[in-house]
C-alpha cells in the first residue's frame, strides 16, 4: 500500500506541473486570435497583390521586348526588300542600256552594209538586197 501512496503523490505532482505548463502555453483569448487571423489574412492578401503586380510588370516587359524585337525584324525585312528592289532596278536599267547599245550598233552596221552594197551592186540587185536587209532590220527591232 505504501507503493500506491508514492505513485499517487507523483501523479499529483505531474498534474500540477502539467497545469502550470498548460497555463504558460495556453492559446490566446478569442479576440486576440481573431485579430491575429485577420492580420495574417491582410498580410497574405497584400503579398498576393504584390506578387500579381510584379507578374504583370514582367509580362508587360516581356511583351514590350517581344514587340521591339518583332519590329526590328520587320524593319530588317523591309530594308532587305528595298535593297533587292533597288538592285533589281539596276539590273533592269543596265539590261535596257545594253540592248539599246546593241540596237544602235546593229542599226549602224546595217546602214554601213547598205551603203557598201549600194556602192558595189547593180541597181536592181541593190534594191532587192536593200529591202531584204531593211526587212531583217525591222524584224530585229520588233523582237
Amino acid at each position: 500500500m505504501s507503493a500506491d501512496r508514492g505513485g499517487f503523490g507523483w501523479f499529483l505532482i505531474g498534474l500540477g506541473v502539467g497545469a502550470a505548463v498548460g497555463v504558460l502555453y495556453a492559446p490566446k483569448s478569442g479576440q486576440e486570435t481573431r485579430e491575429e487571423l485577420a492580420s495574417s489574412a491582410r498580410e497574405k492578401s497584400e503579398y498576393v497583390r504584390e506578387q500579381s503586380r510584379k507578374a504583370a510588370e514582367k509580362v508587360s516587359d516581356i511583351t514590350d521586348r517581344g514587340r521591339d524585337q518583332l519590329n526590328e525584324y520587320v524593319d530588317r525585312g523591309k530594308d532587305a526588300v528595298d535593297r533587292g528592289r533597288a538592285q533589281w532596278n539596276q539590273y533592269v536599267d543596265r539590261g535596257r542600256q545594253v540592248v539599246s547599245d546593241h540596237v544602235s550598233k546593229v542599226s549602224d552596221a546595217v546602214e554601213e552594209g547598205k551603203r557598201a552594197y549600194n556602192s558595189t551592186a547593180s541597181g536592181d540587185d541593190a534594191e532587192r538586197i536593200s529591202s531584204a536587209v531593211e526587212a531583217g532590220h525591222e524584224a530585229y527591232r520588233t523582237t
